[in-house]
């Protein structure tokens, strides 16, 4: 690597966004979260700093996600967010364009992959490209052999059988943490007559959630407004309700995973009993989940190491051997 060819892999996603520079590692993980002043339509501030927003903010100031399900909500806010990312990874070599290589869900339209390769560019990007999310487990996907990996993330679940360097069955579904910690926050309203926030939400999630039930429960003090009467309260949850609460979320996720397994050949049917399924991606660390997976499926399921930045390292691999990756390597700009 030349010294002033720079080089990222960003895993942009609906939750957090990560940064991969090759021979240093992860050098940036931050929320995908922007605030926004209504008055003027200015930017005030992004990641960690404005995810401390959420849920605060006057209504003169405006906190969301830019991307949505995996793909770009907010065109101008997203490539704001991207500069300030890129910008932050790259240091004192600002000024310098790096090759940037976005990780996409393998879901998306050719349209949505040319708005995440524009967005890179117009960010301060020389090249961009976009990779599938799903080659970054650290997989030898250019054997013949055949490899699940299922990424769940914050707003999609990404399932796809890799073999010789390309997809040959996925699928992506809009199912995945964010609408886990939606359902908690429903339960939560029903059960408990209680509102909470989606960051109160995603803490009881990371705290107490499990795929299936525990024989010894967890308990959490949950805080929030009484629907009733209005004032503050708090009350206790464990996490066989959650469970509960959570139940039809993951049993779509299942789906999506049996859906790939039914479209996938016997021969690499047959290689993926001998390797298990891999899990990566944030939401995939929940409690026993992988326990769930091989009770549905009979497949064993393991999880990633460093689930959370499997994707963005995948991204970087990707960007250094661009050769090898032609076949899953969607676009360059």
């Amino acid at each position: 690597m030349g010294f002033f060819s720079r080089k990222l892999g960003i895993d942009l996603g609906t939750a957090n966004t990560l940064v991969f520079v090759p021979g240093k590692g992860v050098v940036l993980n931050e929320p995908s979260v922007v605030a926004v002043s209504e008055q003027d339509n200015k930017i005030l501030a992004i990641g960690f700093e404005a995810k401390d927003m959420i849920g605060k903010t006057p209504d003169s100031i405006i906190t969301y996600c830019p991307m949505k399900d995996g793909v770009i909500a907010d065109y101008r806010v997203t490539e704001a967010m991207l500069r300030y990312f890129i910008s932050k990874a790259m240091g004192k070599f600002s000024f310098l364009k790096p090759d940037v290589m976005v990780s996409v869900p393998a879901g998306v339209t050719s349209t949505e992959r040319r708005a995440v390769v524009e967005a890179a560019i117009r960010a301060g990007a020389k090249n961009a490209y976009v990779v599938l999310a799903a080659i970054g487990a650290g997989i030898p996907i250019y054997e013949s052999k055949g490899y699940m990996v299922v990424d769940i993330g914050g707003g999609t679940t990404d399932v796809a059988v890799i073999s010789l360097g390309g997809i040959v069955a996925s699928t992506s579904v809009k199912y995945a943490g964010n609408k886990i910690d939606a359902a908690i926050a429903d339960y939560i309203k029903k059960t408990f007559n209680l509102a909470i926030g989606d960051r109160t939400a995603e803490e009881v999630k990371i705290k107490i959630g499990a795929a299936v039930p525990l024989e010894e429960e967890l308990r959490v003090t949950i805080k929030g407004r009484d629907y009733i009467q209005g004032l503050p309260r708090s009350a206790q949850i464990g996490t066989n309700e959650i469970v509960k609460a959570i139940d039809a979320e993951l049993k779509q996720v299942i789906k999506a995973i049996k859906d790939v397994l039914q479209e996938t050949p016997p021969e690499l049917a047959s290689d993926i009993i001998d390797h298990g399924i891999i899990m990566t991606g944030g939401s995939s660390q929940l409690r026993n989940f992988t326990d769930l997976v091989y009770r549905k499926t009979g497949v064993k399921a393991t999880l990633a190491d460093d689930a959370l930045f499997c994707v963005v390292k995948g991204t970087g691999i990707a960007l250094e051997h661009l050769d090898v990756y032609k076949k899953t390597v969607l676009s360059k700009k």
